[in-house]
């Protein structure tokens, strides 16, 4: 019998932990400076009940109807769908695998924060075994970090079995027992973070920055489109991770409401990161030059949260110990993501008839091992960001498609309109799924796509071993889709053994 979260509290910050990552308190900052503060918060809020809520619900919906991960939980909606399942199970998990080389980086700056701290109490000057922040060019620190080889191997390896134990746990044991401690922490540390930040003298120009509305720039259509992708990525909707931990619902556990209180929890998370970093960067430095900092992707798009973070933080009175809190909340978002993404692999290796334990073995081995060469290669770990990243909207079409082929209003009334929601939704939901997410996914890979052509690479865009061209995406998406309808039939005859 499977285990169920032990209450609805449970569940709800278990499916934060999924959502809140890396990429509210590392790249919405970010993202937000280089669309211009105010305007950009429109369409990222808009999009969030657009795309990411309604793919929220479906997964949700899937998941506890169907009690299995990806692969099986498409098989069973739809007999020739169950390679949707692959694809979305394999590229979330493509993503795993060097999430947790940068779960390492985050674990390696805080434990080289904390050695700051302690050489200071210690009067040791930033001397300490393991080395700190503090005192030295963090452009170097970055750099001979990544440059040793062993660092990024050894920090990737302590994300892979921080993570694996958690799963290895279980449900109620580890997952639920973790984000217990894991969320409310994390918000408590970006709060103390927000708090310090906006009393900082000069932040009230940050705060200017990322609330004065300019009406104008809502006529950017770049800005919608940056606001949509943002969405996409930071709820975790279609990535097959809430359907994974719907699996573990309780029957009456109410799927619209999570569905909404997790995407609204999400976006509160990444408002706090912003509040957290911009009026300090707005505070230390002129407008012009806070600005392209906040802008500043960085190697490895590291730039903000890795180079620069540290060198403004040591320029207000106890920079250090906000230093080391920042990257502990930075570390805590990482892992609750992580573990959700470890789940999801081990559930559908555990739907194949293994225990959890044999589960968690190869999957937390095959992290490892397929994510070193994200740890050594630069180049190898950007084009895997960018080729499965935009995977993941692809993911999401998906979940929207398997809903159509089994019936959008069937599904609404079965799943989301029953009596253990609260909330009911109608037939928007229905636009929703048939119109609203097919046009957006659309929009959106044009537009990558476009970007690709026209920016990134526009010499050689169809060369499949180029890391940021269109060709590398069609070209890795492409064998994974036919490995999976080659394999569909054998794949599903082993998970529905018996069943005609």
């Amino acid at each position: 019998m499977k285990e169920t979260f032990t209450s609805r509290w449970s569940l709800l910050l278990a499916a934060l932990g999924m959502a809140v990552g890396t990429g509210n308190i590392w790249r919405f900052p970010r993202v937000i400076a280089q669309n211009g503060g105010a305007p950009f918060l429109i369409p990222w809020i808009i999009f969030l009940f657009l795309w990411s809520i309604p793919l929220l619900m479906i997964e949700f919906g899937i998941g506890k109807k169907t009690r299995m991960g990806t692969i099986g939980a498409f098989g069973s909606m739809n007999r020739r769908h169950t390679w949707m399942g692959g694809f979305v199970g394999f590229c979330t998990l493509a993503i795993t695998f060097y999430y947790c080389v940068v779960t390492g980086w985050c674990f390696r700056y805080t434990f080289a924060s904390l050695v700051d701290i302690v050489s200071g109490w210690s009067g040791s000057d930033g001397c300490l075994p393991g080395g700190g922040l503090w005192g030295s060019e963090r452009t170097s620190f970055w750099t001979s970090f990544n440059a040793s080889g062993w660092q990024p191997v050894l920090f990737h390896l302590i994300g892979v079995l921080a993570g694996s134990y958690i799963i290895y746990r279980g449900v109620v044991n580890g997952i639920e027992r973790a984000n217990r401690i894991l969320l409310p922490a994390l918000f408590l540390l970006l709060i103390v973070a927000v708090v310090r930040a906006v009393s900082l003298p000069g932040a009230s120009a940050g705060l200017e920055f990322l609330f004065g509305m300019r009406w104008g720039a809502l006529l950017d259509y770049r800005i919608w489109l940056q606001g949509l992708t943002q969405s996409a990525w930071s709820t975790g909707a279609g990535w097959g991770l809430i359907l994974t931990y719907a699996v573990y619902m309780r029957k009456d556990d109410d799927i619209v409401a999570n569905s909404v209180l997790a995407g609204l929890g999400n976006n509160s998370a990444s408002l706090l990161a912003a509040l957290a970093v911009i009026p300090t960067v707005f505070a230390i430095l002129p407008a012009a030059r806070a600005i392209e900092v906040t802008q500043d992707t960085g190697p490895l798009s590291t730039g903000m949260t890795f180079i620069w973070i540290p060198k403004l933080f040591e320029a207000i009175p106890g920079g250090k110990i906000f230093l080391f809190l920042f990257f502990l909340a930075l570390s805590i978002a990482a892992i609750s993501s992580l573990i959700s993404m470890i789940e999801m692999g081990t559930r559908n290796v555990m739907d194949f008839g293994l225990t959890r334990k044999k589960g968690i073995a190869i999957v937390g081995s095959s992290i490892f091992i397929l994510g070193l060469p994200s740890a050594l290669n630069p180049s190898f770990f950007q084009n895997q960001d960018w080729v499965w990243s935009l995977g993941l909207l692809l993911s999401g079409l998906l979940f929207a498609a398997t809903v159509i082929g089994y019936g959008v209003e069937r599904f609404r009334t079965e799943l989301l309109d029953s009596d253990d929601n609260d909330m009911k939704l109608g037939k928007i939901f229905n636009i929703l799924i048939k119109y609203v997410i097919p046009i957006e996914f659309a929009a959106l890979i044009i537009w990558w796509f476009t970007q690709a052509i026209l920016v990134y690479d526009p010499q050689r865009w169809w060369d499949p071993l180029r890391p940021f061209s269109v060709g590398t995406c069609i070209a890795q998406w492409g064998i994974l889709i036919l490995l999976m309808l080659i394999f569909q039939k054998r794949i599903t005859g082993l998970l529905f053994k018996g069943e005609r």
